[in-house]
Parts: structure tokens; sequence; C-alpha cells
């Protein structure tokens, strides 16, 4: 014993030391002005130590009628021979303090945390929620989980041979460090206003969903990501209407569909809003110029294909910028086949389109593409409006952005900064960006058509009075076709002249009328007309 003191008298503090953690505060999440988005509140775990406890039945009766749950389950817990038992945790501070009051040999009342959603269901499927142990399940809870989770503490109290606390013996403390708060680019006044149009819009067209993305597309900041029907984030368990039929596997699917984030996780045909970027890698290629003249006859001939116009008596003689103002199938046909393949390919490629963006978000779905070598007149034609391919809303909002902006590629984010809790700066985050995506003059010619597409086009429902808008409908058929289910999408941007934040509406399986520039746009013109204003006075 003497030769391996040092082993022995390790063995010995273990044998007669018992250690209780202290939680450390989650941080917080902040939106760019300081808004608190998600934070904390007191709670207690309650627990006993089987060694202790010296009134059992005194326990059973207090905890049972403090914590509201059946003796018998609390009587299981009390008799099980363990170093500690877990009663309930979450327990708020009232009925905590109560318990810790009544004085109970062998039960501990030990300080945590709940997490709390200042709005709940605001953003649900970007901000995320957190577990029974405070640790991040999706979003960007699960995003910045080593910067907001903070470091545990912890109580080292000497005990007996048996595990029985020596009354009056000395404790080592370990004091918690809080996890450090969470500032992002996500905007609260931004985000009530696309949260209200996407239930306005679901509620009025019986839709699916409703996805809206709100960003600065000079920097890929985003102001607000909506998802219509959201759910609850402080009760992130709870399905709607009747799951008490559903087996554990089918909660847990329809969980796991009430959770995801569709702006990021789906992927669907983009339908004509695609144009945008078809638009610039002909101009980028040289093969068209605006006022170069188109005939659409309303249709038109792809080897056997017949692949008509939305306009089924056609457009007859048009520019170009006629045809991106008509939103016309066979101008846009011609111009993709003029790009050709190869070229289509490396612009797709140019513009980042077939990668995943890097959004700071769990779940971003990859785009699907046609494999070059199979890529023949029809799909080429197909590809060129939209059709036969599907790639995310922010991949496509990403796209989109970048050619507006002048040219330069981005990475659109939530997160800006942490700081400490203290308010020490600890780290701003940096996003890839700024690489040449299309040429200043590219950029410049193909938002003055997109503005035309508002005042003169077939966007003339996302106008904002007072404000220059461009924009680009589209509307895509679901898979499989002849099904009668559609996606109405609209993307705009404002001001025209110089870009400072553009929105994607994204509504799936709208009722009755289900055309982008008739459904989609008018809810990029209500999103303009509320947050115009607000972000133009906010940057004076």
């Amino acid at each position: 014993m003497i030769y391996e003191a040092d082993y022995y008298g390790v063995q010995a503090k273990e044998l007669h030391e018992r250690e209780r953690k202290i939680k450390a505060e989650r941080g917080k999440i902040l939106d760019r002005n300081g808004s608190l988005l998600a934070g904390n509140r007191s709670v207690s775990t309650i627990s006993v130590i089987h060694s202790q406890i010296e009134e059992p039945e005194k326990i059973i009766a207090v905890l049972s009628k403090e914590l509201d749950m059946d003796q018998e389950t609390i009587r299981r817990k009390v008799e099980k021979v363990s170093s500690r038992e877990k009663v309930k945790s979450n327990v708020d501070k009232e009925t905590s303090d109560r318990i810790r009051n009544c004085k109970l040999a062998g039960v501990t009342v030990d300080e945590d945390y709940k997490r709390e959603y200042q709005y709940d269901s605001l953003a649900s499927k970007v901000l995320g929620f957190t577990g029974s142990d405070n640790q991040g399940i999706i979003g960007l809870e699960v995003a910045y989980e080593k910067y907001l989770k903070g470091t545990d503490g912890s109580i080292l109290t000497m005990t007996t041979a048996h595990g029985t606390e020596i009354e009056n013996g000395a404790e080592d403390r370990i004091e918690p460090i809080a996890g450090w708060t969470l500032n992002t680019s996500l905007d609260l006044t931004v985000m009530e206003y696309a949260d209200q149009v996407a239930n306005t819009l679901m509620k009025k067209k019986n839709a699916k969903s409703v996805d809206i993305i709100v960003m600065n597309p000079q920097n890929g900041e985003i102001y607000a990501m909506a998802g219509a029907p959201e759910f609850n984030l402080n009760d992130p368990y709870t399905l709607p209407g009747d799951s008490g039929s559903m087996s554990e596997k089918e909660k847990n699917a329809a969980l796991n569909a009430m959770w995801r984030n569709g702006c990021v996780s789906d992927t669907y045909e983009p339908g004509s809003t695609f144009k945008i970027l078809t638009t610039a890698m002909a101009l980028e290629k040289g093969v068209v110029k605006m006022s170069d003249h188109f005939s659409c006859p309303g249709y038109k001939m792809v080897e056997d294909r017949r692949i008509r116009c939305h306009k089924t008596t056609g457009h007859g003689s048009e520019t170009f910028l006629e045809g991106i103002m008509n939103s016309c199938n066979p101008v846009f046909i011609e111009v993709g086949a003029r790009v050709g393949v190869r070229s289509f390919f490396e612009e797709l490629t140019k513009f980042y389109a077939l990668k995943r963006t890097g959004i700071d978000v769990p779940g971003e779905a990859v785009t699907i593409m046609h494999k070059e070598e199979n890529v023949g007149a029809v799909e080429l034609a197909t590809m060129s409006f939209g059709q036969s391919f599907q790639l995310s809303p922010i991949r496509l909002i990403t796209c989109a952005a970048s050619i507006i902006n002048g040219g330069k590629s981005i990475t659109p984010h939530f997160g800006v900064s942490v700081v400490n809790a203290d308010g020490t700066a600890m780290k701003k985050f940096k996003y890839p960006g700024g690489d040449t995506v299309v040429s200043r003059e590219t950029s410049d010619l193909v938002r003055e058509a997109l503005g035309k597409v508002v005042s003169e086009g077939t966007g003339k429902n996302a106008g904002v009075e007072g404000f220059t808008v461009g924009a680009k409908t589209g509307t895509s058929q679901k898979l499989p076709r002849g099904n009668g289910k559609y996606i109405a999408s609209t993307i705009g941007f404002a001001p025209v002249e110089n870009p400072q934040v553009i929105a994607l509406v994204r509504i799936d399986e709208p009722e009755g009328l289900y055309y982008g520039g008739t459904v989609a746009a008018p809810g990029i013109s209500t999103l303009f007309t509320n947050i115009l204003p607000y972000l133009t006075e906010a940057q004076q």
C-alpha cells in the first residue's frame, strides 16, 4: 500500500467524492438588430440518491403532488439502488423551490436551463430546437452547437464509503461557462412580414406549402426564410391534427417532414425563373443580343417533339428582350440551342448551379441534373426554360443573386458572429465569394430586362409603387406530367439599378389558378411593399 500510495489515494478520493454537474447556460440567438430569437429560462432537475433517503414515503407523497406524477412511478425511482436517479427535468423554478424548501434527505434539486423561443413558430425550420439534454437537433441550433452549448461546471461533494454525503463536508465547485451568443443576419421585421405572406398565400390558395427566402444579393446575408406550415419551437414534438393512431415509425416520419426546411432540403423544377440563368449564359457566350428577332407561332418543333408556348396562339415576331418579357418558351429553346450543350454546362459550372451553396444549416440538397453526355436536342430545349432537372430554392436564388449583383459569387448564410457572455467578440464568420460569375455588362443587361418584365411583361403583379422592381415568374408541372399539380414561383429584386434585396416565393400545389405571374408575383409585391420602405430607412 505504501508502494502504491498514489494509486490508492486516487481510488479513495473517487470513492469518497460524488460529482454533480452544473449546467451551462446555452448561448442566445439574436437577429441582426439584437432582438432575441432564442434564449433560456431557469428550470431544475429533480433527482433522488438512494443511500441518503430517510423518509421514502414522505418523498413519494411530496414529489407526486409537486411534479404531477403517479406515486408508483416515483416509488420505483426512490427504491432503485443507484448513485443518482433522475425523477424529472425541466421543472419550473416555483415548483423546484417548493421541493427544495421541504428539505427532504436524499432529494436533490439541480439548476438547469430550458431553451425558450420568443416567437414560437417564426423561422422554426431555420432556428431549429434543442433536445432534453439542451443539445441542438436541427437548423442553426445544431449548425452552431459548438459555439452555443457552453461548458458545464460541477460540484464535488465528499461522501462516506457507502455513498452518503458527509454533513458539513467540503465541496469543490467548478463554475460553468455560458455558451456564446450567435448574432445572425435574420431581421425580425422582415421575418414577420415573410411569415405573414407565406401563411396568407397558403390559406388563399389551399397550397401544400409556401416557401419564401429574402436575401441581400450583394453579400448573401439572409434576412428571412419562411416555410409555411411552420411548427411550434416550444413544442416541437406535437404533430398537427390527430396522430394518436400513428405507429412510432409513422410518427417519426411525420415529425421529420414537419421539421424539413423546403427552402434548403427540397428540389423542384424551377420553370421559367431559370430563364434568368439561360439569358445570362447566352449573353456571356455572345450568341444573342437583346435586339435579335425571333418568331413564336405558339410552339417549337424539336426533333419529333412539339413543345408549346404558354401562349398557344403565339407571340409572333419578337426581339429577345420581348421574349424575356413574354417568358416565351420557343425563344428560349432557340437561344438554348445557340448556346449548345457544352457551353450550357460550362456556364452552369461557372454559376455554381451544380454544387451546393454551402449555406450554414444542415440538410442542403444537391442539384439533380442530366449527365452532359446524355443531353440531346430535346433535353437541351427543356433545360433552357427550366424543366427536366431539379434544384433547391436556395440554389436558384443564389445563382440569380450573383447574376444581378454585378456578377460576383456569394454564399448564402445566417451566421454573422459570436460573442461571449460579457459581449466580447469571439469570432466573425467569413464565407466564400467574389468570384466572377458573369461580366458587369451581362449583369446590367439582365437586370434591365428583368425590370422590363415587371414594368411591361409577365411580372407586372410583382410591381411596387415608388420602387423599381425586377422579377421573373415561373410555373412548373410536377411529375408525373398530367397530374394537375403545379409549383408557382417568382424571383424579385429591388431596386433594379443597384439591388439591395432579392426574394423568392414558391407555392407548392396551389388550387385554382396556378401561374407564377398570377399567384406568386403578388406575394413578391405584398412582401416588397412592406419591407422595402423599412430596409431603405434602415440603410440610411
